[in-house]
């Protein structure tokens, strides 16, 4: 395994008082980012799943203090569920200051006339999937470059393991938590309900509760591709993993870790050693 992880890596946050102490340091980190760069708004992708609920709710403080714009935008296209799209709708509501929903199916059919025979299988599920995250990424983009800010990942560190994620696709410029678990995520989103208002905290707890899904049409939920029943379960066999219980060496959750490598090593550059001529 090239790639290297520390045991801190594998550590979870188990109480309230260490996931209270992560929640300041990200709002903090972030903060102080956005008064050193002078930026004048966030962008968040927001799809009604809990990673980017989790984001607006994080960040709704932190852009209230450093008089930043959270801007928010549900853009769906062909394949999120009514569901989805209701939850989207609520979140972006409650938590933007700036936030609206947007269907980008028309253009996505206009779109896909110009790709390459699309057949009916998982490989044409994955293409059009990512041409759907690369689509909201330049709209996402766009937005932060015209309101002088900067787009927000809401990966976090299970999705990175796995890959689960497009490259140049539903990535941004800073991720406030791509090194928590995603079970983390999840208490970290409780511990937030309680400092919420009642509504907010009803509208982020209806994402706590939701079956994960990317919204690309892949599969019927996340863990029916990561082949695990629960999250607990996903980020345990990876934490071990990575701890190097080499039991789960043939397990699919690891086969899927190692099988996406190539994404967290993304761009491969030849080094400008190999380019000059030794004499």
């Amino acid at each position: 395994m090239s790639e290297v992880f520390s045991l801190l890596d594998t550590q979870m946050l188990k109480t309230e008082k260490e996931i209270a102490y992560a929640v300041k340091v990200m709002q903090s980190k972030v903060s102080a980012y956005i008064l050193d760069n002078q930026l004048k708004s966030l962008v968040v992708g927001v799809s009604g799943g809990i990673d980017s609920a989790f984001a607006v709710a994080l960040l709704r403080p932190v852009c209230d203090f450093s008089n930043a714009t959270l801007i928010g935008r549900s853009i769906t296209i062909a394949t999120n569920t009514a569901d989805e799209i209701e939850r989207s709708k609520l979140v972006g509501s409650a938590f933007c200051h700036d936030f609206q929903h947007i269907d980008y199916t028309p253009v996505f059919e206009q779109f896909k006339e110009y790709l390459p025979q699309l057949e009916d299988n998982k490989l044409t599920k994955l293409r059009l999937g990512n041409c759907k995250a690369r689509m909201r990424m330049i709209a996402l983009y766009d937005l932060a470059q015209f309101h002088k800010g900067m787009v927000i990942s809401t990966d976090n560190f299970t999705e990175y393991l796995t890959g689960f994620w497009t490259l140049h696709g539903d990535v941004g410029d800073f991720a406030p938590f791509m090194h928590l678990w995603k079970t983390e995520v999840y208490e970290a989103a409780r511990y937030l309900c309680k400092s919420l208002t009642k509504e907010q905290s009803d509208i982020l707890q209806l994402c706590i509760d939701a079956v994960p899904t990317d919204g690309l049409g892949i599969s019927s939920s996340d863990l029916e591709q990561l082949g695990l029943p629960t999250y607990e379960e996903v980020d345990l066999v990876l934490s071990a993993f990575l701890k190097g219980d080499n039991s789960y060496q043939n397990h699919p959750v690891v086969e899927r870790f190692l099988a996406t490598r190539y994404k967290r090593n993304n761009t491969v550059n030849i080094s400008r050693l190999d380019l000059i001529a030794k004499e």
